[in-house]
């Protein structure tokens, strides 16, 4: 029994049935968009021998596929007679979009393959589409984004719970969720919350998706991080939209997407070394830079809390220090101390 080889599938075995399983989703990707496309010219509605002749694929392929867009994906599919349909307006009007346009799109898809570390199916029958209105050498290139966000594990409770913030922010919705913040407060149960969805946001940062909107038991403007959210539903009741600028102030205010924490101003010094990096960047609307004679340069900026911003100062290593709030300077020098004690 040499050369110790462990039994089961090889490691090239592996890859090869990686790799199938990413062409596996990428063609049912591509077979339903081909079956809401046709279902789309027919709003009259289609039998599945038609529909099957025109994606190229067997009755009962094509039938299982639509009842997957309907209890899979959610799509608002009808069917009756014989024929299936889509529900009258379901989709969004065409979009026209220039070579430079769709470009803009394709880098979106390429930083949305960078930060997403779980598969979301409608992000990729979205860049699918895209896909296909672009010219083959950047189409490849979108293609293979497919095949990365494809290839990684889906998360079915923060996909549902988009599509219902989704459906909830376009309708004006009230909605009724359930969010754990026992990771900023070990051991603080989980509390319900009505809120009303005024922006749905991405996060560079955390690599995470946050709702904000106004939470009727806080009376108050709120961010909720939509990997916490445990359950959520819609409520029959709708809102009134916020007045008008009243969010986006709250995110030019903000360092990334929390802006419901009271505001402080932060002082920092970089070292000379690092100093260039630090001015070749804008960081924050509110942000205002000192040179200093030995080539340093002193930072300050008003934000909502230091959450973010902590983040961002401790990326920097021993080449930055804060200066102000003391709060802030003993929670980076503490955490500086423990690393190096571990270390």
């Amino acid at each position: 029994m040499g050369g110790g080889s462990a039994p089961g599938r090889s490691l090239g075995d592996a890859d090869g049935a990686l790799s199938s399983d990413r062409a596996v989703k990428r063609d049912r990707l591509a077979r339903f968009y081909r079956a809401l496309r046709y279902l789309a010219a027919h709003p009259e509605g289609a039998p599945v021998d038609a529909v099957a002749g025109f994606v190229g694929m067997s009755r009962r392929t094509v039938y299982r596929d639509l009842q997957a867009l309907e209890g899979e994906i959610g799509i608002p599919l009808w069917s009756e007679g014989g024929r299936w349909g889509i529900v009258e307006g379901a989709f969004l009007p065409p979009l026209r979009l220039t070579l430079d346009e769709a470009v803009a799109f394709f880098f979106a898809a390429r930083l949305t393959a960078q930060f997403a570390d779980r598969y979301d199916p409608d992000t990729g029958a979205a860049f699918q589409k895209l896909a296909e209105i672009l010219p083959p050498a950047v189409a490849r290139h979108l293609e293979r984004t497919i095949d990365v966000l494809a290839s990684r594990p889906p998360d079915e409770r923060l996909t549902r719970h988009l599509r219902l913030l989704a459906r909830a922010w376009a309708e004006r919705r009230v909605v009724e969720l359930t969010y754990n913040a026992a990771a900023h407060s070990p051991g603080r149960p989980p509390r319900r919350a009505r809120v009303h969805p005024y922006l749905l946001e991405a996060s560079a940062t955390t690599r995470a998706l946050y709702l904000m909107g106004f939470d009727e038991s806080r009376g108050a403007i709120r961010t909720f991080k939509l990997q916490r959210i445990l359950d959520l539903s819609l409520a029959p009741e709708t809102f009134e939209p916020p007045h008008s600028g009243v969010v986006q102030e709250g995110l030019d205010r903000a360092w990334g997407v929390i802006a419901d924490q009271e505001e402080v101003e932060v002082v920092l010094r970089f070292d000379a070394a690092i100093a260039g990096q630090v001015t070749e960047t804008t960081w924050h609307p509110t942000e205002r830079v000192v040179p200093e004679p030995e080539g340093s340069v002193v930072w300050r900026a008003r934000v909502p809390g230091t959450i973010e911003i902590r983040r961002w100062i401790l990326s920097w290593g021993s080449e930055v220090e804060v200066l102000e709030p003391p709060e802030l300077r003993d929670e980076v020098a503490a955490t500086h101390r423990a690393a190096a004690a571990r270390y």
